[in-house]
């Protein structure tokens, strides 16, 4: 791996964003809109201080992996993979270019969304906002990865939109947000166990019940931390140079 060719692109897949303005409303704007929504439907009701810490997992989650599995599938028909790693890139540095391009992205989008369901849709929640912002981008980087890994598997962009609901769908029916966790059946929590999102919403849950932060809250932050870096690892190991 080679820290400069890493930074380098970084700052190509920055550059390439900055011009694809339909790409920037996308990740910015599309879940602020989703969680005002939610916000305006349970207005007067105590649901959305239930489910809107969740939200700003799920959303960034679903938005990240859609662009990055695209994105990178371009970079591969393009035959732009291919020069890179015909070059003295490996595919780690391929990897963790994008997953720094768009955790960048996600920091902003986790700040703009938090901020936004706090201040603009009263957002109640208990414990420190700033943990509850470093698990919004902890889950939009999640959602990066599983992208990279996803596209791995794509010929076209319209396949790599199809893995969404392979890859997404199931974490969001038993993370717990529609039904505690403790509540599924044994095969299903058995299964919810295994899923990184599971894990995502367990923490926002410990930042929305207490005020300090909690060993449970802290080790299911650690666990996102590490479906992040195996998903990277995966993606890595099958990434290839160009759809066949």
């Amino acid at each position: 791996m080679n820290p400069g060719l890493t930074i380098a692109t970084t700052g190509r897949v920055l550059r390439q964003i900055r011009t694809d303005h339909r790409t920037i409303a996308l990740i910015m704007v599309v879940p602020m809109v989703a969680i005002g929504l939610l916000a305006w439907i349970y207005s007067n009701t105590p649901v959305f201080d239930h489910i809107g810490p969740a939200l700003l997992g799920v959303f960034p989650l679903i938005v990240m992996f859609v662009v990055t599995s695209v994105a990178t599938l371009r970079e591969r028909q393009s035959g732009t993979l291919e020069r890179l790693l015909t070059s003295l890139m490996g595919r780690a540095d391929f990897m963790l270019g994008y997953a720094g391009a768009f955790g960048a992205l996600a920091i902003v989008q986790a700040l703009l969304a938090t901020s936004f369901a706090i201040w603009v849709c009263d957002l109640d929640v208990v414990g420190p906002l700033w943990m509850l912002v470093l698990v919004a981008v902890l889950v939009a980087v999640l959602g990066t990865s599983l992208g990279l890994l996803a596209s791995a598997f794509a010929r076209t962009e319209f396949q790599a939109v199809q893995f969404m609901p392979a890859f997404i769908t199931p974490q969001f029916l038993l993370c717990g947000l529609l039904v505690d966790r403790d509540r599924l059946p044994a095969f299903l929590s058995a299964v919810s166990d295994l899923l990184p999102l599971s894990y995502a919403v367990d923490a926002m849950k410990e930042i929305t019940a207490h005020a300090e932060v909690t060993s449970a809250g802290a080790w299911s932050i650690v666990i996102v931390m590490g479906f992040i870096v195996l998903a990277l690892a995966l993606a890595s190991l099958t990434l290839s140079r160009r759809t066949p």
